[in-house]
């Protein structure tokens, strides 16, 4: 089966590579324009943008799904369509291997405290375990840190905990730490791990329908991990006060939490800078390629979701870039970086940014691509676009171009931490991401968002093609200044910058 999808990718790149050899040969100036706009006009076809978008959108790709045959399929297009264009490897190679591994939730589950019966899914979810059969008394350790369980005698019992560890108020974070108690609840001989979640971040009710579903996270070698881990959404005081007080026996029946352990890859790619005074500075092209697969059949029946927006447009952006960067090279180095695993928590950039290949200050901007649809084709949503100094930069080459770049229209999202531009933020380094236009999450979004509808079909492709030549543009602009921007003084990453760069 690999075989028959890297044929289709040779076949989808020949045409590709023919179709850009023609706007290179035939449609070159003679010589170099000052103008980047008008030299972006003829070089950036909408035919080349289609046939990227087509083929990563195809049927054939099934969805993108982390850990597909259709996502290596992707990759391996994208890592030939650097080549072809001339961008460099990163440490002798386009691909970061990421080690995953999914969890598959139990079919049945049951929970009692004494007397008191717990519905599985409704009032639990088990998110760890071998399968269990068992009765042992508990022992409450309040948030499970190492000082919580110092002195306990959890042998052959169940820890009881809070979910967390008491000072993050991200349930994202709260994963981790599960993952951190595991470990020690394990290791002082505990039979299971029972954490009571209390959040008004994250629903309960959002919370049990991803912890039903199978879930991707990065595999950290947990063989020996096994314990059982539930956790329980409960509002009844009772059953959470009989929970903690540990007088009465807990019993515990489940199959299995299977693991499927897999890999797939961040692809990636460079052009050195051609200013010697710029050129050991990064500046990062992103999005991500994967989707989400094949899922619930739509009305038509049909149950593949293209990700035509979301994000093969992205993605077509990010190469066109590098291939217009390997004809007309930047000032500073340019690294391109498509991410795996963005719908799975944004795990590729994560990694990427836990494992980078250059040091982090070097690194002095991000410029990301994420999209869920449009609704206004007049204007350029960015994320973010406010929060650095790079905003007269991408207005500026957005207006070029024929569109307006505007602010974040739906703040009340937290569109800003919910992309791969986040895991870059946090370490300090300026990070906006550029979204099509949109005024408003409506129905013309959601018409399309995560839908088997997404496709390259229902683009309009004059569209596109003016976002992806505004992304050019706005990223030769931002390369072009002599200082690289930084975040406006006031944002919440502002003093991760600081610290970053040494700025004072």
């Amino acid at each position: 089966m690999k075989y028959l999808y890297l044929s289709i990718v040779a076949l989808f790149l020949l045409n590709s590579c023919k179709t850009s050899q023609v706007a290179s040969v035939a449609e070159a100036p003679k010589k170099m324009m000052p103008d980047h706009a008008d030299i972006i006009h003829k070089e950036v076809t909408q035919r080349g943008i289609k046939s990227h978008i087509q083929f990563l959108a195809s049927d054939a790709l099934r969805g993108r799904n982390t850990g597909s045959e259709g996502l290596e399929a992707a990759a391996a297009y994208i890592a030939a369509n650097f080549d072809a264009a001339g961008v460099g490897e990163v440490n002798n190679t386009h691909f970061q291997s990421i080690p995953f591994v999914t969890f598959t939730p139990p079919a049945e589950a049951s929970l009692s405290i004494g007397d008191i019966d717990l519905t599985f899914r409704d009032d639990f979810i088990a998110i760890n375990g071998k399968a269990a059969d068992f009765s042992a008394p508990s022992v409450d350790i309040g948030y499970g840190n190492p000082s919580d369980i110092e002195g306990k005698d959890l042998n052959k019992k169940i820890a009881v905990s809070i979910a967390g560890d008491g000072v993050s108020k991200n349930p994202r974070d709260w994963v981790a730490a599960s993952r951190d108690k595991r470990k020690r609840a394990q290791a002082a001989g505990a039979s299971a791990l029972v954490e009571i979640y209390q959040s008004t971040a994250l629903p309960w009710s959002f919370l049990r329908r991803i912890g039903t579903r199978p879930q991707t996270t990065f595999d950290e070698g947990m063989e020996q991990n096994d314990l059982v881990n539930i956790w329980v959404g409960t509002t009844d005081s009772l059953t959470i006060a009989t929970l903690q007080e540990g007088k009465q026996p807990l019993t515990i029946k489940m199959d299995e939490v299977a693991r499927d352990r897999f890999t797939s890859d961040n692809v990636m790619g460079l052009i050195e800078g051609t200013d010697p005074a710029l050129k050991d500075e990064y500046i990062v092209y992103t999005a991500h390629y994967d989707h989400v697969g094949i899922q619930t059949p739509d009305e038509t029946g049909d149950d593949i979701y293209n990700g035509a927006r979301d994000n093969a447009v992205g993605v077509t952006a990010v190469l066109s870039l590098a291939n217009y960067f390997a004809a007309h090279p930047p000032k500073r180095s340019a690294m391109f970086v498509l991410f795996t695993a963005e719908e799975k928590g944004l795990l590729g950039s994560k990694y990427f940014t836990e494992h980078l290949p250059v040091p982090a200050n070097q690194i002095k901007y991000n410029f990301n691509i994420d999209n869920g649809g449009y609704n206004d084709t007049s204007i350029i949503s960015v994320i973010g676009l406010t929060r650095t100094e790079a905003e007269l930069d991408i207005q500026k080459a957005c207006n070029k171009i024929g569109l307006t770049a505007i602010e974040d229209p739906a703040k009340e999202q937290g569109l800003f931490d919910r992309s791969d531009n986040v895991n870059f933020a946090v370490l300090g380094i300026p990070a906006p991401t550029f979204s099509l236009g949109f005024r408003a999450f409506d129905e013309e979004i959601f018409k399309y968002y995560h839908r088997p509808g997404d496709q390259v079909e229902t683009l309009d492709m004059d569209y596109i093609e003016k976002y992806v030549k505004a992304y050019i543009l706005s990223s030769i602009h931002i390369d072009g200044r002599q200082e690289a921007p930084f975040w406006l003084e006031g944002d919440k990453y502002y003093d991760s910058g600081v610290k970053l760069y040494g700025k004072k």
